[in-house]
């Protein structure tokens, strides 16, 4: 019983965002300036409440352990696309089994990195992945 706990423990912890003490986000460059709207944005969890609404998203919990986060909505949400530099996120794989031959997915929606889901990677769909 104790070893699940741990195990359990350690997955959780494993889910929450690296963010460094006194970090409000904004990059490297120690000016603290969001990207435009409409911009993509790397790493949106980073953000801190002013540049995540400056960026268009949303503060929100997510994923089992209900971290607050900023999310995203992203402009091509839903296109087709055969590989993650297609798309401001992601490119998901619309079937999470493995294909034999080249295949297409859909950028996806939101910056939200919760869920189960397989990428697609030059045309090929990735292992998948669940993220809780």
């Amino acid at each position: 019983m104790r070893a699940l706990a741990t195990l359990i423990s350690l997955t959780l912890i494993a889910c929450a965002p690296a963010v460094a003490p006194g970090n409000s986000g904004g990059g490297s460059g120690g000016g603290g300036t969001a990207p435009p709207v409409g911009a993509p944005v790397e790493s949106p969890h980073t953000l801190n409440a002013a540049q995540c609404r400056q960026a268009g998203g949303t503060m929100r919990p997510v994923c089992m352990m209900g971290t607050v986060q900023c999310v995203v909505r992203y402009s091509d949400a839903g296109r087709t696309c055969r590989d993650g530099d297609d798309c401001q996120g992601d490119c998901r794989a619309e079937s999470m089994a493995p294909s034999q031959g080249p295949v297409t997915g859909q950028c996806q929606a939101t910056s939200d990195p919760c869920g189960c889901f397989a990428n697609v990677e030059d045309g090929r769909v990735d292992a998948a992945l669940c993220v809780d």
